[in-house]
């Protein structure tokens, strides 16, 4: 294959294309020919700036180049190539609601995480938060928060120009103490990687990068409180990537009130977060089904926000960030659960969800994540795998 035709083919694209023009997922059909790529674009990138723009994923061995030059590859390089849209994709949060006070958040408590912190406080556990970044100067946080990384503006903290991350971030892992707020898993770290702008948008190729930075840099959990309606195979071959690393992915259902639901939340790979209501019923926006693992307060949920503020929202996002943070505490004690174990544990310590009238509870998935019952099972797990290493 000629490599230099295709990166110079591709700088002729590059150097025509607008800025921020849309974006194409090109992978090499042979992997041989992807390392041959890459050694080139290597080579050429310090003397061709306009290839800098090339984004790649060593994960799966992709690059994220502009549309058009994406087509022009396609029609020169036919057998060797597949070339798939860079779809964006958006964070699953509702509007944000009225500001909120420094308190113990009621979906804390209803998860029984204060309960469990005699065990657990989630030390340790290092959380990827893909998101639109964090607050890093609100007082609740400072003690929870990795540097992280910036997607969007390399070489710069990942710092929060919308408010979701900030929010996510609470929920995980806030030390505010008796005059702040408190997530379910306080001693946690937190590494911000920010993928999404101020308007909770992202491409599909950041969540991919973003997704490839918490490998190497061996997270234990990635929270993603986001989603979309269409199937991507780059997003999915890189969950399955992480997932055979070993890092859970946390992902959130949607909130269109459906039978159904978002991906990655959909691929089998990914623990599936529904959301409850106060009432303890799965809440009217929150998608549902039997995909669907376990359900976490949804509603009405305050946590950190911008300018060292607290604000409540609603979504599956919110509920997500209460299910990773339960999670964490486990992994705390128990390092070496795999994501597929992790999984059966939340789904078997979930506690039923209360019925609104005409549902069934086979028809809903999951049930109510509980932080305390979670422990409990996880310890009782490795009582009995110690046990059978004995006899």
């Amino acid at each position: 294959m000629d490599y230099y035709g295709f990166w110079q083919l591709l700088l002729e694209e590059i150097s025509a294309a607008p800025k921020n023009a849309e974006r194409r997922i090109v992978t090499f059909n042979d992997h041989r020919q992807y390392a041959g790529a890459l050694s080139q674009w290597k080579s050429l990138k310090a003397k061709r700036p306009g290839l800098r723009q090339v984004q790649v994923s060593s994960l799966i061995k992709a690059f994220f180049v502009p549309a058009a030059g994406a087509e022009k590859l396609m029609d020169r390089f036919p057998a060797s190539l597949s070339i798939e849209e860079d779809f964006r994709i958006q964070v699953h949060s509702l509007p944000a609601e009225k500001t909120a006070t420094s308190i113990m958040p009621w979906g804390v408590k209803a998860i029984h995480a204060p309960q469990a912190w005699s065990r657990s406080t989630g030390v340790h556990v290092k959380i990827g938060v893909i998101d639109t970044g964090v607050d890093y100067r609100h007082p609740d946080l400072k003690h929870s928060l990795a540097s992280g990384v910036n997607l969007l503006h390399r070489g710069m903290l990942p710092l929060d120009d919308n408010g979701h991350g900030t929010h996510i971030a609470g929920t995980l892992a806030a030390a505010g103490g008796s005059r702040g707020m408190m997530g379910v898993a306080p001693r946690a770290l937190l590494y911000p990687v920010k993928a999404f702008d101020h308007n909770g948008s992202a491409y599909v190729s950041d969540i991919v990068l973003g997704i490839d930075w918490c490998v190497q840099n061996k997270i234990d959990i990635i929270n993603m409180s986001f989603g979309m309606k269409t199937r991507s195979k780059a997003l999915h071959d890189v969950v399955i990537k992480a997932y055979r690393a070993g890092i859970a992915i946390i992902a959130s259902s949607g909130n269109d009130g459906k039978r159904g639901g978002d991906y990655p939340a959909r691929y089998p790979e990914t623990i599936a977060v529904g959301a409850l209501d106060r009432r303890h019923r799965v809440a009217a926006f929150s998608n549902r089904g039997p995909y669907i693992d376990v359900y976490g307060p949804g509603e009405g949920v305050p946590s950190c926000w911008l300018r060292e503020g607290y604000k409540e929202m609603s979504g599956t996002s919110m509920a997500t960030s209460h299910v990773t943070g339960a999670a964490a505490l486990l992994l705390a004690l128990r390092p070496a659960l795999t994501p597929r174990e992790l999984k059966q544990l939340l789904r078997r310590t979930a506690l039923p969800v209360r019925l609104r009238k005409g549902q069934r509870r086979a028809a809903l998935g999951g049930g109510a994540a509980d932080a305390l019952r979670l422990l409990r099972a996880g310890a009782r797990a490795k009582r009995a795998a110690a046990a059978a290493a004995k006899a």
